[in-house]
């Protein structure tokens, strides 16, 4: 499921449920097991767990008011029509707080009380890799710098003609930060900074979030998988 849509194309948690489920079947009617890797919580969650979302059309109409308006006074917006949804979404993403919106906006009720349970459907082994912070941070630190190696800004350049500055561009973590340093904004090495921070804030959430899930086996890998 790399490269499966376009970057103008509203991907959701619902549409990677749909799309992931194929490929699992797939993958089982094969006779082989699905493993399954990456690292937005709400997928899995949609997924694999047992969490329901509410099945709400989209109403581009709406997310294209919404989108000229700044994340802040989105968010701000979302606090005061449901609180607890607004604590579980981070205020500076502008699609998920768009989203709730939509939602509040088509059924008029707030999206945390449309939001439900269901049976989960597989049979899943959680495993999860913890590094110590001090080996994380360094492991993100040198990814980043192989990404400007790899050729981040030509890529970005090439992403911008093709696509222009849309939302899921220039809002995107590795993106935004290669963007403000076209623009002349920031210089080379703070864009460089400023994506190793975002990054690193970026796995502290990951890390909050799988840490609720109680059946994630720590740190088994890749040591027991290598037998």
């Amino acid at each position: 499921m790399m490269d499966i849509v376009e970057p103008e194309f509203d991907y959701s948690a619902g549409l990677y449920e749909k799309d992931a489920k194929k490929c699992i079947e797939d993958i089982l009617s094969r006779g082989k097991t699905p493993i399954i890797v990456g690292g937005t919580g709400l997928y899995y969650r949609v997924l694999l767990e047992n969490y329901d979302l509410p099945k709400v059309e989209p109403d581009f109409e709406y997310r294209d008011e919404l989108k000229k308006e700044a994340t802040l006074n989105l968010y701000e917006r979302l606090k005061n029509l449901d609180q607890n949804c607004a604590t579980k979404i981070d205020p500076n993403d502008k699609k998920k707080i768009i989203r709730a919106l939509e939602v509040i906006h088509l059924t008029g009720k707030p999206m945390s009380e449309l939001q439900g349970q269901k049976e989960a459907e597989y049979d899943v082994e959680w495993i999860g890799r913890n590094y110590p912070r001090d080996i994380l941070y360094e492991r993100i630190n040198t990814r980043v710098d192989i990404m400007f190696e790899n050729g981040i800004i030509e890529e970005t350049k090439a992403l911008l003609k093709k696509h222009g500055r849309i939302p899921n561009i220039i809002y995107t973590i590795g993106y935004q930060e290669v963007i403000a340093y076209l623009d002349g904004t920031i210089s080379l090495d703070e864009a460089k900074d400023k994506l190793k921070q975002n990054t690193r804030n970026y796995a502290k959430r990951q890390l909050t979030w799988f840490r609720k899930n109680e059946n994630i086996k720590w740190n088994c890998y890749p040591e027991k998988l290598k037998k």
